[in-house]
């Protein structure tokens, strides 16, 4: 193991106890632990519908020595799927990691029709960035089938992180109703307690499959959601793109290429800065946690709505964060007598929901990992 190896990996390890069922303690320093405390690298599939802002995750993920990443899995989000797919190919190559698996997944939402991003992301997902069609090719292997067998091969070591729709890792549970017990975590980038990006209740990833999105929050495993809320304060900006260009790798310069259309993309929009990397600052919450700040809330999705659907709910106690918590439903018609229902008494929190970000720190990890600095 590397002197890089080994800070990143015991940082990792201790930073991520309180989230990821890990022994490890949040307290301390890296200096204080012993050799042998060091753990292996975090079993993760990455489930993406690449996209500018996944790219950059990819890229991240695969420059962070804390992560086994036992594959990668596709999702029509962004694009469609067969836009989405190649590009996480093409960002396997670039990072020279033809050892992780990437699996093709679901086309459509679980009962909705596809709802794409391509005006933020363009045509081919990558801002107009144009890089060589990838050589290595999917598994054969559906990416719910993928998720289902990792984690059963691995209980309670596989994290799932998604930055897309969640339409594969509904799938994955729906045939296999014990797969959530067997989960580590699951990170996500989606959802938000302020409002959305695509409407303005909804965030894009869970509008896009808000049934999906039910499912995974219904399903009992632990939850840690990365959303607008935070998100909407990573601008990529042009000393940023400077310090890509300058690096002297295949990861940094393709990131920089990605980065420069997607600037000049956002400014003749009229946007004073470049995208947001929403995607990125998900895989940076497993790594570093402690760059932001949570709150336990317990999250549902609206799936109803007309002007709604896709909302993410969350629920806190007045009394305490542990405290249970009474869902109540709509309040009753005239034609109705009865007081209003109560869809669901005594719940507690089910998601750790980051409520604010260390930007600049995020940015030295984010932009210092794919120039090769850190």
């Amino acid at each position: 193991m590397t002197r890089r190896q080994f800070g990143a990996s015991s940082a990792s390890a201790l930073a991520l106890g309180p989230f990821l069922r890990t022994e490890y303690s949040a307290a301390g320093s890296v200096a204080d632990q012993p050799l042998h405390q060091v753990r292996p690298p975090f079993r993760v599939i990455i489930d993406t519908d690449p996209g500018v802002d996944d790219a950059f995750a990819l890229l991240l993920a695969m420059r962070s020595p804390e992560l086994k990443i036992e594959g990668i899995t596709a999702v029509a989000g962004n694009v469609p799927l067969e836009v989405g797919l190649p590009n996480a190919l093409r960002m396997v190559e670039i990072a020279s990691r033809a050892d992780i698996p990437v699996a093709a997944g679901a086309k459509s939402p679980l009962l909705r029709r596809l709802v794409t991003a391509v005006y933020a992301h363009g045509d081919n997902g990558l801002a107009g960035a144009v890089f060589p069609e990838p050589k290595i090719r999917p598994t054969g292997e559906h990416a719910a089938d993928f998720i289902q067998r990792t984690v059963r091969r691995y209980p309670g070591e596989v994290t799932l992180i998604t930055i897309g729709p969640v339409t594969n890792v509904a799938g994955a549970l729906n045939s296999d109703p014990e797969l959530a017990g067997m989960v580590r975590n699951l990170v996500m980038m989606g959802g938000s307690l302020s409002g959305g990006n695509i409407t303005p209740a909804a965030e894009f990833n869970i509008y896009v499959d808000p049934e999906a999105a039910r499912v995974v929050f219904h399903s009992g495993m632990p939850i840690t959601m990365v959303g607008l809320d935070v998100t909407r304060k990573t601008a990529l900006t042009a000393e940023h793109l400077k310090a890509l260009e300058a690096g002297q790798n295949a990861v940094s310069q393709a990131a920089a290429a990605i980065a420069r259309k997607a600037i000049e993309q956002h400014r003749q929009g009229g946007f004073p800065s470049g995208p947001n990397m929403h995607d990125p600052l998900a895989i940076a919450a497993f790594l570093r946690p402690s760059l932001l700040k949570w709150e336990d809330y317990y999250v549902d999705i609206e799936t109803a709505g007309e002007l709604t659907a896709g909302e993410t709910v969350g629920y806190r106690s007045r009394t305490g964060q542990a405290a249970a918590i009474e869902i109540r439903g709509s309040a009753p018609t005239l034609a109705r007598s009865e007081s209003p229902s109560t869809l669901r008494d005594r719940v507690r929190p089910n998601t750790k929901v980051a409520m604010d970000v260390d930007s600049p720190s995020f940015f030295d990890l984010l932009i210092g990992r794919l120039s090769g600095k850190q």
